[in-house]
C-alpha cells in the first residue's frame, strides 16, 4: 500500500506544471483514465472476492487521486483533448464499468464472479501499463524525456515488484500474473530514461523560425538591399494597419 500510495502521488509534479502553466502541453490523458478505471475494478473485486482489504485501501485513495488528475487535464487541456478524454471516461469509467458489473451480477454465481472479475481486473492492469508505450515512442521519436517523469517510472517498477511479491505469497495469480509485465515495461522505461535523459529533443514543432524579408530602399523602390532581416508577424500587421490609417485621412 505504502509503495502504491508513491505511485498514485508520483504524477502530482507533472500536474502542477499543467496547473501552473495553465495547458495540458503533450501529456496524454489515456495513462490516467485507465488507471481510474483499473482502480475501480480491483475495487469490485477485493468486494467480491473478500479478505483482501489491502486492495480496497488503496484502490479507493487511487480513484480519488486519479479523478483529481483527469479533472485537472480536462480543464487546462485543448478543446480536442478535452472531447477525446470524456469520451474515454464515459466509454470505460461508466460504460464499460457499469456493464461488467451488470453482467457478472447476472450471470455469475458464487466463486465463479470472483473468477471471472479477477481475469478482467489482470487484463485491464496489464493494459495500465501497456498505457504509456504511446509516451516511449515518443521519446524514442523526440530523443527527448520530457514527457516521462522519472520519478513516476521507478514508482511503478517498485509497485509492481511489491505486488508481484504480494500475490505470489497469496498464491493469486490476478495478481501476480499483470506485475510481471508491470516489471519489464518498467524496466524498459528506465532504459529509454538512461538513454535520452542527456538528448536534445528533436521534435519539429518546438523549432520555429521567423520569416525573412528583403529590405527595399525607400528612396529607389528599384534598388534592392542585400541585408536581410527577420520579421515579426504581429509588427507588419500593426504597421499595415497604420498605413491604412495615415491614408485614410489624406
Amino acid at each position: 500500500n505504502l509503495v502504491s500510495f508513491m505511485v498514485f502521488i508520483a504524477p502530482v509534479p507533472t500536474f502542477y506544471r499543467i496547473f501552473k502553466k495553465k495547458s495540458s502541453e503533450g501529456f496524454h490523458s489515456l495513462p490516467y483514465v485507465v488507471a481510474l478505471f483499473s482502480a475501480m475494478l480491483w475495487i469490485y473485486y477485493a468486494m467480491v472476492k473478500t479478505n483482501v482489504t489491502l486492495l480496497i485501501t488503496i484502490n479507493s485513495f487511487g480513484c480519488i487521486a486519479e479523478t483529481i488528475y483527469v479533472a485537472i487535464y480536462f480543464t487546462y487541456a485543448t478543446r480536442k483533448a478535452r472531447m477525446k478524454t470524456l469520451g474515454l471516461v464515459l466509454l470505460l469509467n461508466f460504460g464499460a464499468f457499469g456493464f461488467i458489473v451488470f453482467l457478472t451480477q447476472i450471470l455469475c454465481k458464487g466463486p465463479k464472479r470472483a473468477e471471472v472479475i479477477g481475469w478482467i481486473c489482470m487484463a485491464f492492469s496489464i493494459s495500465v501499463f501497456v498505457a504509456p508505450l504511446s509516451i516511449m515512442g515518443r521519446v524514442i521519436r523526440t530523443k527527448s524525456v520530457e514527457f516521462m517523469p522519472f520519478n513516476l517510472t521507478l514508482a511503478l517498477v517498485l509497485n509492481a515488484v511489491m505486488w508481484f511479491l504480494y500475490g505470489l505469497l497469496l498464491k493469486d495469480v490476478y495478481i501476480t500474473v499483470p506485475n510481471i509485465a508491470g516489471m519489464a515495461l518498467g524496466v524498459l522505461q528506465m532504459v529509454l530514461y538512461g538513454i535520452y535523459r542527456n538528448s536534445e529533443s528533436n521534435d519539429a514543432g518546438t523549432k520555429k523560425e521567423l520569416p525573412i524579408v528583403v529590405k527595399v530602399d525607400q528612396e529607389n523602390p528599384t534598388k534592392v538591399n542585400s541585408e536581410v532581416y527577420p520579421v515579426d508577424i504581429p509588427s507588419m500587421d500593426s504597421e499595415n494597419e497604420e498605413t491604412r490609417d495615415g491614408n485614410s485621412q489624406v
